[in-house]
């Protein structure tokens, strides 16, 4: 390359690192315990487990679970039910103060399937402040599309050390490690883990910034193939009285034959109209069960009123989603991303490290009037 092209590229590379540095070793630190949160969460008691089922035993209506679900929680409703897949025995109900409230302000339950008894509460404790700073850094949208932004930067600075220095490395055989001095160490180890990273980070860093999206797909879709499917039922007030949940989950699932239920979204919520239930439901393999598809049926009646697949772009964050957090082969595909995290944390680390002791040496150069060396590689 140029040496005008070189120092372009430098520029481009230090200060995209520079700048999201701080968020990106936020990110890298709190996304650790959070690829095992299942984990975490069982061994710490927030993910209750329902008592081992007789064979053959039937389970109680959703209708039931809504009642006593509404009973736990006195003076609020009810904006969701979910169906965990991993584990079938379990239903989650999310109630709110009002059906459209904050999420932040929802209250997770989980209830045993064959008996209607509530298990306690979910998605609390140590991995809930996790998932905040990891996501939003508490402050909601505005944090997220700012930590969206700090990925878009980690991902110019991926490619930008790529095109920086591998016509540099291409010289030295691949894990060359020297030891002229604590800087050149630190400089190929750097670069040799960067090497090691670079399909990984650039599979994360992509998918956490669709991630940070999320609300703005939704909100597009909401505006777009939600408001169409509604048409019929504009001017009409919202339901007085909803329809049994079970007869309006029956009929969801006569109409996406050979799928499960996910969760229902009730009239008003963020994931429906005010009209309607929205039934998403999903595949049995381990790529559909990631893909919704929404059934859309009258609030007060139960009777089918539309469905649609999704649109591609909430197609691509369904599927980004267990991969930002190597969700889809079990626990040696976990142990893999925390490998790969730490080493991320030390191409990070040792950035950062290399441009402090790089600005030393310029400025005792500066003070003593000469020119700065030109860095080894």
């Amino acid at each position: 390359m140029k040496a005008r092209t070189v120092r372009i590229w430098t520029v481009v590379h230090t200060w995209s690192s520079l700048i999201s540095t701080l968020f990106l070793l936020l990110l890298c630190i709190t996304g650790l315990p959070l690829i095992f949160h299942h984990e975490i969460d069982e061994l710490l008691g927030y993910d209750p487990k329902p008592e081992i089922a007789q064979p053959g035993a039937m389970k109680r209506s959703i209708d039931e679970i809504a009642r006593t679900a509404l009973a736990n929680d006195p003076g609020r409703v009810l904006q969701y039910i979910l169906w965990d897949k991993d584990e079938p025995n379990t239903v989650v109900a999310f109630t709110n103060n009002k059906v459209d409230g904050d999420p932040d302000a929802a209250t997770l339950r989980a209830y045993d399937a064959h008996t209607a008894k509530p298990l306690g509460s979910v998605g609390g404790g140590p991995m809930l402040i996790f998932l905040k700073l990891h996501v939003d850094m508490f402050a909601g949208q505005p944090g997220k599309l700012f930590l969206g932004a700090m990925g878009f930067l980690f991902l110019v600075a991926i490619v930008s050390g790529v095109v920086l220095y591998w016509p540099f490395t291409r010289r030295l055989s691949f894990g060359t490690l020297r030891d002229k001095s604590r800087r050149i160490a630190w400089f190929d180890w750097h670069n040799f883990l960067g090497a090691v990273t670079i399909a990984w980070a650039l599979v994360v860093g992509a998918t956490g910034v669709i991630n940070t999206l999320a609300e703005v797909m939704l909100s597009q879709w909401k505006a777009n193939e939600i408001a169409d499917m509604v048409k019929p039922y504009a001017g009409k007030p919202p339901p007085v009285h909803l329809a049994s949940l079970d007869t309006t989950i029956e009929r969801a699932r006569t109409t996406a034959p050979g799928m499960n239920i996910s969760f229902i979204a009730f009239p008003g919520t963020p994931f429906t109209s005010s009209h309607h239930f929205a039934v998403f439901m999903r595949g049995d393999t381990p790529l559909t069960s990631r893909l919704l598809k929404p059934v859309l049926l009258d609030g007060e009646t139960g009777e089918v009123s539309d469905t649609r697949d999704l649109p591609i772009y909430l197609k691509a964050l369904l599927v980004s989603q267990p991969l930002h957090f190597g969700d889809y082969g079990g626990m040696p595909l976990k142990i893999i991303w925390a490998l790969l995290d730490i080493m991320t944390i030390v191409v990070i680390v040792s950035g950062l490290y290399l441009w402090i002791v790089k600005r030393r040496k310029h400025r005792s150069h500066a003070i003593a009037g000469q020119p700065s060396p030109q860095p080894s590689r």
